[in-house]
């Protein structure tokens, strides 16, 4: 009984995370286009369904498959990808698009690889040596796709600024110019 929900947990989680992950990624890039520096409540929901998918793959793993003990590390540095795309684009630091489109796209093709594994190598048609193609093709076609999307990203026209306090038709404070008249009323300039 215990096994039939953890997996009904982690198939409904992982369905969620590869409907939302696209999903993020359209709205986070719209975001930054913007000028917003944070991911958007898309991507808020693909992070909670990555976190559940790991969590629950765990689960399944420790209670029903010790011998598949090598999907705790990977379920862990999945989760850390998501939590990569959102520090970096929260902070901004140099090479932030590497850290966001890196980290949200390698979470996303980590799914997509759980999924075309389980059902195409167990008890799939993909046999032998040939199970090593979905293993490695999505990582293959989704690391050109991921890097594509960072320099469209990275080349995107930046948003306006935000007006700065002032003259709203000239954009110049009185106290930002000490020749102006009336800066001195100000305590600046003359």
């Amino acid at each position: 009984m215990v096994h039939s929900v953890l997996l009904v947990i982690h198939v409904a989680a992982g369905s969620a995370g590869l409907l939302l992950g696209p999903a993020a990624m359209y709205q986070d890039t719209r975001r930054f286009i913007a000028g917003q520096r944070t991911t958007g409540p898309v991507s808020a929901g693909y992070r909670s369904a990555v976190l559940v998918v790991c969590l629950s793959a765990t689960a399944l793993v420790i209670a029903y498959r010790a011998d598949l003990w090598w999907l705790v590390p990977v379920s862990a540095l999945t989760y850390g990808l998501a939590i990569l795309a959102r520090e970096s684009a929260a902070r901004r630091f140099r090479g932030w698009s590497h850290g966001y489109v890196h980290g949200q796209g390698g979470s996303y093709i980590a799914l997509v690889t759980a999924l075309i594994v389980v059902a195409l190598t167990v008890d799939g048609p993909v046999a032998d040596s040939a199970q090593l193609i979905p293993w490695l093709a999505p990582a293959a076609i989704g690391t050109a796709l991921i890097e594509a999307w960072r320099r469209r990203l990275v080349l995107a026209p930046p948003a306006p600024s935000p007006p700065l306090r002032g003259d709203p038709i000239t954009n110049v404070s009185r106290c930002q110019d000490p020749g102006r008249p009336g800066a001195a009323e100000h305590g600046h300039g003359g």
